[in-house]
């Protein structure tokens, strides 16, 4: 199980990756250089609390097939994030990347809006009852590695 970007702040039980030497960070690696040093299919499941809102726009996709690369066959990945153009969001001067609920349906190969086809990236499927949105203005999604000849 992999907490990436984990700063100081590693879930009990992962495997803490970021680009600062710092407690808690088992793998020191900048999440943005690809390819991660970790092997394809061996992660259970992947997550990242507030730290999506860093990555560079240009590279989301990337960051999402570099999950999806080290994720097992329908591992899981969980983020949370300030939501996009929220205070939480503006607060922070090194917040470059804003999501919302539409912009995972980007990343879920079976979505009904077909947003899907316009950058194909490696495909997800959204878990039922996500994304949430927390009144105090973040944004949660877990999605599934989706396998290509996955029947729904």
């Amino acid at each position: 199980m992999l907490d990436f970007g984990c700063g100081e702040a590693k879930q009990a039980n992962f495997v803490g990756m970021d680009k600062r030497v710092l407690p808690g960070v088992d793998i020191v690696h900048d999440i943005e250089v690809f390819p991660w040093p970790l092997d394809d299919e061996s992660c259970l499941t992947v997550v990242g609390h507030h730290i999506v809102e860093h990555i560079k726009p240009w590279l989301t996709i990337d960051l999402f097939n570099e999950i999806w690369r080290v994720l097992k066959p329908d591992g899981q990945l969980a983020l949370s994030m300030p939501y996009a153009g929220s205070r939480g969001f503006w607060q922070d001067p090194t917040h470059i990347n804003g999501f919302n609920e539409v912009t995972f349906w980007y990343f879920d190969s079976k979505h009904p809006s077909g947003l899907w086809n316009i950058y194909k990236p490696r495909p997800w499927r959204i878990e039922p009852g996500f994304p949430v949105f927390h009144v105090v203005g973040n944004l949660e999604i877990v999605m599934r590695k989706r396998i290509e000849d996955e029947k729904e």
